[in-house]
């Protein structure tokens, strides 16, 4: 069990559409009414540098001929001034940390969809990280096709640059992170998000709060 002086360093993962955001909300209100400080962040954002670089991922016109080898790069550099500018101090605060995405992201967007050698992501991601990992990592597993239909459903802007791929693309994020869960099972709690927000909040709930003191 964590020490309440301790801090903790939470992310969650999953393809588009799964509910991250919600979850992440709920979560933290949660801790909260533990008397917990928390910190949220995503990735990539989080710091200043860090979400400019997330808009070139995203949304800029001229991130749309970007090849795989900038892609991850750039993933890499915003996460390694995330992890130096907000996580780790944060930490040492004692505080929560709680961010949409992190390393495993890059792992399976990058590593297995976008097929980059995995000995070079997992090389990059630890320079990246400089050995901060996850206490816990939430996988939101749900059918990307799925995912994609409650996208519509809400969202009346236009997809953004990462979620303008061909269907294959997300199943193979999909079986990734399935297979990334299974050998981690010692840090990842796989929730399954065909459930109700209620009940996904629930079965987060009752998979962490043994660890949090």
């Amino acid at each position: 069990m964590v020490d309440a002086a301790q801090g903790m360093f939470i992310t969650f993962e999953g393809s588009e559409g799964t509910g991250k955001t919600t979850q992440i909300q709920r979560l933290t209100s949660k801790l909260e009414e533990l008397g917990r400080n928390v910190t949220v962040s995503r990735e990539p954002g989080g710091t200043a540098l860090g979400e400019e670089i997330r808009h070139l991922l995203k949304h800029a016109a001229s991130g749309k001929n970007m090849v795989p080898r900038t892609e991850l790069l750039l993933f890499a550099a915003s996460r390694a001034q995330h992890v130096d500018e907000l996580i780790q101090p944060n930490l040492q605060l004692g505080n929560i940390v709680i961010c949409d995405r992190f390393h495993d992201s890059t792992t399976v967007y990058q590593g297995i969809a976008r097929a980059i050698d995995g000995a070079i992501v997992e090389s990059i991601n630890q320079i990246a990280i400089a050995s901060t990992l996850p206490d816990i990592t939430i996988l939101i597993d749900l059918d990307p096709e799925e995912g994609f239909r409650r996208i519509e459903s809400r969202n009346t802007e236009p997809p953004d640059r990462m979620e303008q791929e061909h269907m294959d693309f997300y199943k193979a994020v999909r079986q990734g992170y399935l297979h990334l869960a299974k050998n981690n099972s010692d840090r990842f709690l796989v929730i399954d998000g065909h459930q109700t927000i209620e009940a996904v909040e629930q079965a987060i709930w009752d998979g962490i709060k043994n660890r949090i003191k």
